[in-house]
């Protein structure tokens, strides 16, 4: 937890931007498992722990902007609770610590709504993701589960990403500590990838690890040898010689930061030359986006760039021909990469997308795509000192997509179908690291790089123990 100013001044800024009525913040509930008892690891809201600072369920945190006024809701816990659980400091003593001096009980928020709502004052709260807050909604608030997501206040939504883009240099030193969590998880996958271990055991490792240094992962744990599938969570097969091992996955802290890192391996210790060659031109597209992530580049533009570098890679492989310009503007990159090269990053490992990605990664200036590939960027808006983004850049040849667009004839001006069909059997490549924008430029979270450059990463496998 950060310094009880530090919470009253976020709240302060959030209703001098909201500028009016009340704004209601709602924590999370324990989730049961398969029944009551047994309950998922809590994890807290990022908005209500953004502004309370507490990692607690069953609270909810009311701003009185016309007064000037915080209001912590919850319920102390009584000796049944103490009995499972151990006791907990009260909840006026918990709130005092994030500066807040109004406590009341839990069924007493809804009073405190009502009232509001009876004055005609404006409501203002975020759009729920979690069952349990719409239901929570519902009873406070008498909506409808069909209204409640219309009635979100879109000047909140604005109001809290305007203030959350934007890291403060101490949650910059919190995905710093996270970072520490993904090197660990990933230099450990690296030491253990060896023909005839299993996916399923390395990916236990990692979470392990998680759970040790922090409060677990960031995001399931993607773990493979076909990285073509670009969201594979089925850590089932074992690692074979001549093979790509692909690991996408992260850690959050303690302070509810987190990591996001993406690494490729070959599971035999060396590349292939064919391996090797695509590998590098993913090498090339991360370096190349650092060199120009730095506050007024549009994001949009970097990722644009970035698949032109990839696509002149692929050109000297003779798996693309024509103009790369018109390729990249006809979309005909996405073949290979059919993602974006990056997004938000935060108390969130896709930061806020919960309050809209199109209001977290755009703005009135820059506006999502429907192209495909370019409509799965995440992040397109001109970037500013304080936000951090991931790079990652991949290639991948997806079969189906591959036979799909072959059947339609789709971009044949750019690409050589004859060449790609031999990559078929291929399988995928991402690389990816969080990048800090900095006054000037850019630099990756953390003081370490988990390897990633052909001959380090080969060295760094050679010396597996």
């Amino acid at each position: 937890m950060f310094s009880k100013e530090t919470y009253i001044q976020r709240r302060e800024k959030l209703m001098q931007e909201v500028g009016n009525g009340i704004i209601v913040l709602f924590g999370n509930a324990d989730v049961p498992y398969n029944y009551p008892d047994n309950q998922y690891h809590f994890r807290q809201d990022s908005t209500f722990r953004y502004y309370f600072g507490l990692d607690v369920p069953m609270m909810v945190g009311i701003l009185d902007i016309d007064n000037r006024q915080s209001y912590l809701f919850a319920n102390d816990v009584d000796i049944d609770d103490i009995i499972w659980t151990g006791p907990m400091p009260l909840v006026k003593d918990m709130a005092a610590e994030v500066g807040v001096t109004q406590t009341a009980l839990y069924a007493d928020a809804a009073k405190t709504i009502q009232k509001a709502m009876a004055s005609n004052r404006n409501i203002h709260y975020l759009k729920p993701y979690r069952s349990f807050t719409k239901l929570q909604i519902h009873e406070m608030m008498g909506l409808s589960i069909s209204e409640i997501a219309d009635k979100a206040s879109h000047k909140l939504v604005l109001a809290v990403i305007k203030q959350r883009n934007k890291k403060e240099p101490q949650e910059i030193a919190e995905l710093d500590k996270a970072f520490e969590i993904g090197y660990a998880m990933h230099t450990a996958a690296q030491q253990m990838c060896r023909p005839g271990e299993s996916e399923q055991h390395i990916a236990g490792v990692m979470e392990g690890i998680a759970r040790s240094m922090g409060q677990g992962l960031s995001f399931p744990t993607i773990l493979t040898q076909h990285g073509e599938v670009l969201h594979n969570h089925k850590p089932c097969h074992i690692l074979e010689s001549g093979k790509l091992m692909l690991v996408d996955a992260g850690g959050e802290n303690n302070e509810g930061y987190c990591s996001d890192h993406t690494r490729t391996s070959p599971v035999s210790g060396k590349f292939t030359q064919r391996q090797k060659d695509v590998y590098q031109i993913v090498v090339d597209c991360h370096d190349y986006a650092l060199t120009v992530a730095k506050p007024g580049n549009t994001w949009k533009q970097v990722h644009l760039d970035t698949c032109k570098v990839m696509f002149e890679g692929l050109k000297a492989l003779g798996l693309t021909k024509g103009n790369t310009e018109e390729a990249v503007a006809a979309g005909a990159h996405a073949l290979f990469m059919p993602h974006g090269l990056g997004h938000m990053m935060g108390m969130d490992v896709h930061d806020m997308e919960n309050l809209g990605q199109q209001y977290v990664g755009y703005d009135e200036e820059t506006r999502p795509s429907t192209q495909f590939g370019l409509a799965s960027l995440r992040m397109g808006r001109r970037l500013e000192e304080g936000f951090v983004i991931t790079d990652e850049p991949g290639i991948y040849f997806i079969p189906d997509l591959i036979d799909l667009w072959k059947s339609q004839h789709l971009h044949e001006e750019f690409l050589n179908y004859e060449a790609i069909e031999k990559y078929k059997d291929f399988g995928g490549i991402r690389i990816e690291d969080d990048v800090i924008i900095t006054a000037d430029g850019s630099r990756f979270c953390g003081d370490k790089v988990i390897p990633y450059h052909v001959d380090e990463l080969e060295e760094y496998l050679a010396n597996r123990k």
